[in-house]
């Protein structure tokens, strides 16, 4: 779908972005420390329904299984030479979810590189882009809609990120979201209202927040976003469900769909124009924040 599709569909209405990914996968057997992306080749029908299941529940934005093929963090599982193949395949399974359901769009899930960038770390501007190219490619030669960039902190590593999106897709549409923390900061200092700004100056025009430590902290956040926003921006959050508690041996999110629903209410009243969920969330929640607003 072109850009102005999906630029349409922001005019017209709210738009509900989908949820977890990982936990999801490791409830259907995904194991700590196995590589979410290999999924994409060996168990493409688990991540489809995942995928299909968020889409039935009322997501116009699906994403992509792709969030650590950037080389060095599929190189940890040996599988840096596949990184091609992989994202791809990654784009063609919710490519084919989105075709079964009109008006929703493909997110293609470009992560964090796991790099840190020059001067406190040794990744170039250049490297970072030419990593992000690799990934980018791939996913657009699978069907995506828009490049999603995501989790991020360092606004050096997004710049480089959008400018190999722009390089290798120019008709499509960008989004990037970072993940702030309780002193509203990303790990590398960026506060919301920078973050919009210096992002809008560059051409994204989809701009926002994600993972987090949940709903209250992202009421807080997507006031800073709404109110920093140039005319043309639209804002996107996507909040973890509730925090992390360990229960027996297992980490649970205690966000509940009701709890997501107001959330989902919340930011409409803010003026977020995309609303989803992050860590903890499953297709139930996404429905419950359709239903809500």
């Amino acid at each position: 779908m072109s850009r102005e599709s999906l630029r349409q569909a922001l005019q017209n209405r709210v738009v509900v972005a989908d949820g977890a990914m990982g936990t999801m996968l490791q409830a259907k057997g995904l194991t700590d420390g196995g590589a979410p992306e290999l999924w994409n080749v060996e168990n493409a029908d688990a991540v489809e329904s995942i995928l299909e299941e968020y889409a039935s529940a009322g997501a116009n934005l699906i994403t992509t299984n792709t969030f650590g093929g950037t080389r060095g963090r599929l190189q940890m599982h040996g599988l840096d030479e596949r990184l091609f193949e992989l994202n791809k395949a990654g784009a063609e399974i919710a490519r084919k979810v989105a075709d079964r359901h009109p008006g929703c769009f493909v997110m293609g899930d470009v992560g964090p590189s796991g790099e840190l960038m020059e001067p406190m770390g040794t990744m170039t501007p250049e490297e970072a882009k030419n990593l992000f190219a690799d990934q980018i490619k791939a996913l657009v030669a699978g069907g995506i809609d828009a490049i999603l960039i995501e989790t991020m902190s360092d606004l050096a590593e997004v710049e480089a990120a959008v400018s190999a999106a722009k390089e290798v897709a120019p008709n499509l549409p960008i989004i990037a979201t970072f993940s702030f923390d309780t002193n509203l900061r990303t790990m590398m200092g960026v506060k919301p209202a920078m973050a919009v700004t210096t992002l809008a100056a560059q051409g994204v025009r989809i701009i926002g927040a994600n993972c987090g430590r949940g709903v209250d902290e992202m009421r807080v956040i997507a006031k800073e976003l709404t109110e920093a926003r140039p005319d043309g921006v639209y804002i996107i959050t996507q909040s973890n469900a509730g925090l992390p508690k360990l229960v027996g041996g297992d980490f649970i999110y205690d966000g509940t769909p009701e709890e997501m629903a107001k959330y989902a209410q919340d930011m409409k009243a803010l003026g977020v124009n995309v609303i989803g969920s992050c860590c903890g969330s499953t297709p139930a929640h996404t429905s419950a924040m359709k239903a809500a607003i």
